[in-house]
């Protein structure tokens, strides 16, 4: 699935605003239904030096894309992660997938695989990968 990127200030505040709010272990999903899905992420200097934050955008990222596969609306979708000592792209994607879940935000997930029309099982990385955990 295609995704445009939020950059402007004002969709970032009516996101927060108005958008509902779902928590998982290692992340904050906000999201607000829309005429095409549009993702950003959040990850401000309380998380570290720029090299960790851009690798932790860059997780961030990957892990959207691995389950953007499985939506079934379109929405924004702001990404906010939790202070940790370490981040990975497996919590990240497992996160995901299950918030998307939780909120129904796919339409052919109740416990099953969508492998069928994703070719990925939901809440499963497209690939996994087994990188070291990033460390502050």
């Amino acid at each position: 699935m295609k995704y445009l990127r939020i950059k402007r200030k004002k969709d970032f505040t009516k996101i927060l605003r108005v958008g509902k709010r779902a928590h998982a272990q290692s992340l904050t999903v906000v999201y607000l239904p829309s005429d095409r899905t549009r993702f950003a992420v959040c990850v401000g200097k309380k998380y570290g030096k720029s090299v960790v934050r851009n690798r932790l955008k860059r997780l961030l990222r990957e892990a959207f894309r691995s389950n953007a596969e499985c939506l079934s609306i379109h929405c924004s979708v702001l990404l906010i992660p939790r202070e940790a000592k370490e981040y990975s792209y497996a919590a990240f994607a497992r996160d995901i997938g299950k918030i998307f879940r939780k909120e129904k935000l796919t339409a052919h997930c109740g416990g099953q695989s969508c492998k069928e029309q994703c070719g990925v099982p939901c809440g499963q990385p497209a690939q996994e990968k087994e990188d070291a955990p990033l460390s502050r």
